[in-house]
């Protein structure tokens, strides 16, 4: 994708739609554009309307160019969504539990949120803002997601080969933040930016000594890529004076192994209503100015990795007196309340906006460097610090519009945009010449915004998505509460164009980050037996045949599995007061064939996606009986695929004559049930005989259909002897029953078989290769 485009085959349709609009087809297609005509005169919709609606429709079977991650805010998740068709793909479950995922329920996932407790506490929210993909040569590399909670001082790790989170890791020495996730260029370090000071060992300390003990900073968590996780041992932070750190942004190539982040209330105001001085917001925007933070990180790194540092909490902090004397911090004055700091694609650039300001400022990296090495300082603040005359440094200074916030770039060189929250607008404009472009105006004020790999050093224009804080009469009202509103706005041509109105009614979504689909690549079933939460297959794996009921003492411990269309075991019955632990391991090898699994009325719910092994616990101390069932549709006997927990009570005697309900089948059913299984088989082969006598390895779909369903007919041969054992003895009822099972899996591999047949169809897949 580049800028220049928004995907040659849909500005094809978006033209044919607009072409057929206005009567220019063929006669052949005369009968469709007086459709079209009719649906648009009914609507009102106008020529731009229907060509809005082309750039954006994604045909039925076709997919998206570009995945975008927004936060969750208050939900504590990540939402996913395509980019142009704005459909919402999936919900990513971080902070929170949340139980379509099984997150939070199962064992392997309470560990993962276990990681991000606080004093103790379990936190079971978080308020996500600021996500980020990782990156390799200063480019989106769609390995990793970070995401940051603001809330709660701590960062987590999402690996996009399964979309699952990984890792929490909380903040040793900050009690809130919002400056984070940013990466690096090799994602080396994520920063990780406090917001509000305090004291960075969380003690008491009065607000009367809030110049003397309280602190802001910034942590540079490392990054094992290897690994895929944050390594807090080798990670450190960076006191800062008590000004309020917000957003960061790390160097790229002309800047590379400098980061930098901006602040607010540098004033280091306190307010106090209760104590009879006006309020923070008064305080904390009186100067002009607030301190751009300019910091060395590799320099920083090296004096971290050398010992000088401070240990806080167990954590490695480089204290300010050493972070000046070291050369690694410098402070330049800004815009007053800015909530952003955005280094261009070529690294040569910083922009910053100042919410309470009508311009936004571009600083020139060069002249920041030049002062750096001349030591051409203004002063220094009260800690210290050195400070660089904003003038020294400052290339330009451009009227964009009321409240400027965040900035975005283009593909084009010189091409930004930028978020304008009180005149609810977004403008474009050269940050090179300093000149406005063109305003577009958005619906209702507009807090981030997002160009497709916005962040890194190769945009790809094409689309910018505006994040907008409030939705007031863009849909229909669904009570107090409105959802938020993202937009999608085309950038491929000299005026903007807003194409599509989106809610969002899950959080407050506050920044997203979109990447180019095709560098997706994430998996579609995982190795048997594997916890997805560690990427290790797990010791409780079990394979068809391995399941067992297991009792110490009054610890019961279930070894199962989950296949189309049983649960295995299907009757697990234990007595009131033990502790029961049930392992299942999904045999699945089916594409999104995901099983649930949970027991009524003892909170037991969790997710199976194909291959994976996973863990519930519970104490059964209420007796009675308790079905359990798959949660997720899965095939044609779903609701067959059921179990029940039989819990005795103390003391319980069973009573003479207890007999299990059955229905007697005859010899003459049991051949009936026979005969359907080699009529199915006879279909099966000949699937077979079409799919080998293709190329159907040079087709992977097609070719991992055949494969799961290879595996599905490998099941069937154990029901088959057993049928086969039982009819031998006269035991025709059970050999029907075995019969049937048998059959189950065929079923199961012809469907399979035929999916992948009429994909090798619908490709057009030549013969097999001698």
């Amino acid at each position: 994708m580049t800028g220049s485009r928004i995907g040659s085959s849909r500005l094809v349709r978006a033209f044919v739609g607009f072409a057929a609009w206005v009567g220019l087809v063929a006669a052949s297609s005369l009968a469709t554009a007086q459709t079209l005509q009719q649906v648009v005169k009914e609507r009102g919709l106008s020529q731009q309307d229907v060509l809005a609606a082309a750039k954006t429709y994604v045909p039925t079977g076709e997919r998206d160019d570009y995945i975008a991650f927004s936060s969750g805010g208050q939900s504590g998740m990540v939402i996913v969504y395509g980019i142009p068709s704005m459909r919402i793909l999936k919900y990513i479950a971080v902070f929170n539990p949340e139980p379509w995922q099984g997150y939070g329920f199962e064992e392997e996932s309470k560990a993962v949120l276990a990681q991000g407790r606080m004093n103790g506490r379990d936190i079971t929210w978080g308020d996500t803002h600021h996500p980020a993909i990782s990156e390799t040569n200063g480019d989106y590399d769609g390995k990793y997601l970070f995401i940051n909670d603001k809330a709660n001082p701590r960062m987590a790790v999402i690996d996009l080969h399964d979309f699952e989170t990984k890792q929490i890791v909380v903040s040793p020495v900050f009690q809130s933040e919002h400056g984070g996730a940013f990466v690096s260029e090799n994602t080396e370090y994520v920063i990780q930016a406090a917001q509000y000071a305090a004291p960075l060992g969380g003690e008491y300390s009065p607000l009367e000594r809030f110049n003397e003990d309280y602190r802001g900073g910034v942590t540079y968590w490392k990054f094992n890529r290897e690994k895929g996780r944050i390594e807090p041992g080798n990670s450190f932070s960076l006191e800062l004076p008590p000004y309020s750190q917000d957003l960061s942004d790390f160097g790229k190539l002309a800047s590379t192994g400098w980061s930098f982040t901006n602040s607010f209330c540098s004033e280091r105001y306190v307010g106090g209503i209760e104590r009879g001085r006006p309020p923070f917001e008064a305080g904390c925007s009186a100067k002009d100015t607030d301190y751009l933070h300019v910091i060395n990180w590799k320099k920083a790194a090296q004096v971290a990795a050398a010992g000088k540092t401070k240990t806080i909490n167990g954590h490695k902090v480089i204290m300010m007196d050493t972070a000046i004397a070291e050369g690694i911090l410098f402070l330049i004055p800004e815009p007053k309340s800015p909530h952003g700091v955005d280094v261009s694609p070529d690294g040569e650039y910083i922009v910053i906006s100042g919410k309470l300001d009508s311009h936004t400022y571009v600083y020139s990296w060069k002249k920041i460097k030049a002062a750096i090495d001349a030591k051409n300082f203004a002063g220094k603040d009260p800690y210290g610090i050195p400070i660089i005359d904003l003038k020294t440094v400052l290339h330009a200074q451009v009227p964009l519009g009321l409240g400027p916030l965040h900035t975005q770039y283009d593909s084009k060189k010189g091409i930004a945009y930028t978020s304008l929250y009180v005149d609810s607008m977004v403008a474009r404009w050269d940050y090179i010449n300093g000149k406005l472009l063109d305003r577009l105006p958005i619906h209702y004020n507009i807090g981030h915004l997002m160009t497709m790999h916005g962040d890194t050093v190769k945009p790809r224009g094409d689309y910018l998505v505006s994040l907008n804080k409030l939705a007031i009469d863009r849909f229909q009202p669904v009570g107090p509460l409105h959802p938020q509103n993202h937009q999608l706005i085309d950038i491929g041509s000299d005026k903007m164009q807003l194409l599509y109105d989106m809610p969002l009614p899950l959080g407050e979504p506050h920044y997203s980050v979109a990447i180019e689909a095709g560098i997706l690549k994430p998996g579609v079933r995982y190795k048997v037996g594997t916890n997805t939460r560690t990427g290790e297959i797990s010791p409780h794996k079990t394979r068809a045949g391995e399941e067992r009921i297991e009792r110490n003492g009054k610890k019961v411990t279930v070894h199962g599995t989950l296949i189309r269309s049983h649960i295995t075991p299907e009757i697990i019955e234990v007595d009131e007061g033990d502790e029961v632990t049930i392992h299942l391991t999904n045999l699945e090898r089916a594409e999104d064939q995901t099983h649930g699994f949970t027991v009524g009325k003892y909170n037991v719910n969790g997710s199976w996606e194909p291959g994976k092994t996973a863990t519930v616990k519970f104490t059964a101390d209420t007796p009675g009986v308790f079905p359990y069932y798959c949660t997720e549709f899965c095939s044609a006997l779903h609701l067959e695929m059921q179990g029940y927990l039989l819990v005795k009570p103390t003391g319980y005697k069973a009573k003479v004559g207890d007999l299990m309900p059955k229905e007697e089948y005859t010899k003459a059913d049991y051949e009936k049930q026979v005969k359907a299984c080699v009529d199915t088989q006879a279909v099966i082969n000949g699937v077979v005989e079409y799919i080998t006598g293709r190329d159907y390895q040079a087709h992977p779909v097609a070719a991992a259909l055949f494969e799961d369903a290879a595996e599905q007919l490998g099941y069937a041969e154990g029901p088959k002897k057993k049928a086969e054992e039982e009819a031998a003895k006269g035991n025709y009822h059970s050999a029907t029953l075995w019969a049937g099972q048998w059959w189950q899996y065929q079923v199961k591999a012809a469907d399979l078989g035929l999916r992948a047949k009429t994909n090798l169809e619908q490709a057009g897949a030549g013969p097999a290769k001698k």
